[in-house]
């Protein structure tokens, strides 16, 4: 079931209109969930709402998708579900690990992930909207739209992509590395987590070029 989308409710489908407008029929939302934690992957992903939401309006269902970090957990699932078992909607999701992290530092592995998640698209979009400033690397033509997961229905539903599997990864890694927490806090830089970094030191998935894990790695040297 279809709905139109009206404007008096913040339109979140405006920037992708305006391309689909101007023939774009390919349009990519992309963002990333785990840019901060001290522990786990960075995440991104990738989607294509079809143009022909242009005439129907948007799926009822999604009407409440919003950034990722305005969701409850069962939203996001729920989202999550609806998504990914979409039959006219393509989407892709990209992982980097700790260690690339590491090797490369946070935000080129966020734009790797992100490039990534674009590549695995097939067909390619035409155009890219990005959540928060450009990705410079980026071959394919993009516009960065500040908090753009709350302003681009696009961009929210990669958002939420990108959220859930990450989060569903650290609970596996809170069964693989018992003792951190993962489940909680996913990875953040919480009092728990210090507490068992202290207790444990540091496991395979934290990024040891993060403080205060990499002051703690200078002291082994």
């Amino acid at each position: 079931m279809k709905t139109k989308t009206h404007l008096n409710t913040t339109d979140r489908l405006q920037f992708e209109q305006e391309l689909w407008l101007r023939k774009f029929t390919l349009v990519a939302g992309v963002d990333e969930a785990g840019r901060g934690p001290l522990a786990g992957p960075v995440v991104a992903a990738a989607v294509i709402l079809p143009s022909t939401w242009a005439n129907s309006g948007l799926d009822s269902r999604l009407v409440d998708l919003n950034d990722s970090k305005q969701l409850t957990e069962t939203q996001r699932e729920n989202f999550f579900q609806i998504l990914t078992t979409h039959p006219d909607l393509l989407y892709s999701i990209a992982i980097v690990d700790a260690a690339t992290i590491d090797r490369i530092n946070i935000l080129q592995a966020t734009h790797c992930a992100m490039k990534e998640a674009l590549a695995q698209l097939q067909p390619q979009p035409q155009q890219v909207l990005v959540d928060g400033r450009p990705v410079k690397s980026m071959t394919l033509p993009q516009t960065a739209l500040v908090k753009g997961d709350s302003r681009s229905y696009s961009i929210a539903a990669a958002s939420v992509l990108a959220k859930v599997t990450r989060d569903r990864m650290m609970l596996e890694y809170e069964v693989k590395f018992p003792g951190y927490g993962f489940a909680v806090h996913k990875g953040y830089g919480v009092p728990q987590h210090l507490a068992a970094i202290e207790k444990l030191g540091p496991c395979p998935i934290h990024r040891m070029s993060f403080a205060p894990l990499k002051s703690k790695q200078t002291e082994l040297l």
